[in-house]
């Protein structure tokens, strides 16, 4: 057979495709190892936006039933955990809506108990201090600060969860972390 008329082996399916062919048929398998993979950093996300642990557990939840529901949308494209976040964000702000709590603002900003979410987080002092700082910012640098750094989502998937163009999105960043850095330069003793 000559060289040139071997057939081709077919291209790897990559993570993505995997996980949008998964759901597209239901895989019950995949479903389960996404909800495995990723609920901590889902639940964790929901706690740093939402401010609020005892409402968590429903919103993950129904961030999953709602996964099912649009499991068709999923064409791959980006990776899973922007989807999954878009569909929590998504959630958070609908549930606002619907039961007129607070503003997304007021709500990113309740603290329960006197602690918020990244205080309870925080080991050591400069975690706190990094925690206190990041508590000072506006929710829309806080958010995508949180999502660049410490879900490790690029420009353009933390544009698809806030839904804001790129540039949008990259002038937060670079506007919440000089914000961060002179708090954090000047309030040394301060935080």
């Amino acid at each position: 057979m000559p060289v040139d008329a071997m057939p081709l082996p077919e291209p790897r399916e990559t993570e993505v495709q995997r996980i949008a062919r998964g759901l597209r048929h239901r895989d019950a398998a995949l479903i389960g190892e996404m909800v495995e993979r990723y609920q901590y950093r889902l639940v964790r996300y929901l706690v740093y936006l939402t401010g609020r642990r005892d409402i968590v557990d429903d919103l993950a939840q129904e961030t999953w039933v709602r996964v099912l529901a649009r499991a068709g949308q999923y064409e791959g494209r980006s990776r899973f955990e922007a989807w999954l976040f878009s569909i929590a964000r998504n959630l958070v702000i609908d549930g606002t809506r619907e039961r007129e709590l607070l503003s997304i603002e007021e709500f990113v900003s309740v603290v329960p108990g006197g602690i918020s979410p990244f205080q309870a987080a925080a080991r050591g002092e400069d975690a706190l201090r990094l925690a206190a700082a990041l508590e000072m910012l506006g929710p829309i640098y806080r958010e995508v600060l949180l999502l660049r750094f410490h879900e490790d989502l690029s420009l353009q998937e933390i544009a698809q969860v806030v839904g804001a163009p790129v540039p949008t999105v990259s002038s937060r960043i670079h506007r919440g972390l000089d914000m961060l850095r002179s708090q954090w330069d000047g309030g040394r003793n301060a935080i």
